[in-house]
């Protein structure tokens, strides 16, 4: 994939933006498709706070320079071309780190790369609005990625063992990134020694979060996107795969006929296709429980007109 320009300074302005532009930098060789609309949300997000300023405006123009130059090079790419299918890449590829990062968590192996994964997991699901409203659980993911990459990183930075799983925090408290918190260089993915990515750790208000249901982690694919360290500071046990639990059947399912009086909208053929995308987007992944759910949803709503 051929180099982009490089971008000037960027204004104050848009210094809620900048994690996202690095994320960009960090996945143009890795995942070109993430990092396209990573810069997505950046222009977007960017033109919302300040599009008429001198600076601002140079910044987004030569972001929008390099959107179209990724475009190009993407060519005729699905999940560039169709919004559906960059929707279900995305937010898979989300998951997939989220899950990684909390399946470390759960086993007690805290360490910078899984701080990371945690954080990078909750800008990603930022990066996912550019396709609109997100979902209560995308919501609540997000909200618990950040709290958990704060709540660990102050831990290991105060040399404390962090506590393991969704404990500590209340689900209606309102967790805000303070950008002017001192950032602490993290590790980018393997094989890469180094980089000079930073994380910006936010102030965590105080409280009791066991009201967000996070899905176990025992489950995430043992291929994501974040591996641990070769070495870190804190004992770490190796990975070990374990078997997929697939969701049981509805058995309706298997007795639906669509009735002929049913009449499915644009809009139902529309979610019916989305579901099937994101079931296939979730294979890529070895996904199994995932793409079942969604197939189901896909099925019922085709056969009854009804999610």
């Amino acid at each position: 994939m051929a180099a982009l320009a490089p971008l000037p300074p960027l204004p104050p302005q848009f210094k809620s933006i900048q994690h996202h532009l690095r994320t960009a930098q960090e996945h143009d060789k890795r995942d070109p498709v993430v990092a396209y609309y990573c810069r997505l949300y950046a222009m977007q997000t960017g033109m919302k706070i300040d599009s008429k300023t001198p600076e601002c405006r140079k910044f987004l123009s030569k972001l929008m320079d390099q959107l179209e130059a990724l475009k190009k090079q993407l060519g005729d790419n699905e999940a560039i071309t169709q919004e559906i299918v960059g929707c279900a890449h995305l937010e898979n590829y989300a998951l997939k780190m989220f899950l990684y990062a909390d399946n470390e968590d759960r086993a007690g192996r805290f360490h910078k790369n899984m701080i990371k994964s945690f954080y990078t997991a909750s800008l990603l699901i930022d990066v996912i609005t550019v396709f609109g409203e997100l979902t209560d659980e995308n919501v609540k993911h997000r909200k618990y990625a950040r709290w958990k990459a704060t709540y660990i990183h102050n831990c290991l930075k105060n040399g404390e063992t962090p506590q393991a799983g969704p404990v500590g925090i209340e689900e209606d408290n309102d967790i805000e990134e303070n950008e002017d918190a001192g950032a602490t260089s993290l590790p980018t993915q393997p094989p890469q020694p180094s980089s000079s990515s930073t994380y910006d750790p936010s102030n965590m208000p105080s409280g009791n979060y066991t009201g967000i249901q996070i899905p176990p982690g025992a489950h995430a694919p043992a291929n994501t996107p974040a591996e641990v360290p070769h070495s870190t500071s804190v004992t770490s046990n190796t990975i070990q795969p374990t078997p997929q639990t697939v969701p049981a059947i509805d058995p309706t399912l298997f007795s639906t006929i669509s009735q002929g009086d049913i009449r499915l909208t644009p809009e139902d053929f529309a979610r019916a296709q989305k579901y099937c995308k994101y079931a296939g987007s979730a294979l890529q992944y070895e996904d199994v429980s995932t793409a079942v759910q969604n197939l189901q949803k896909a099925l019922k709503l085709l056969t009854t007109g009804r999610e």
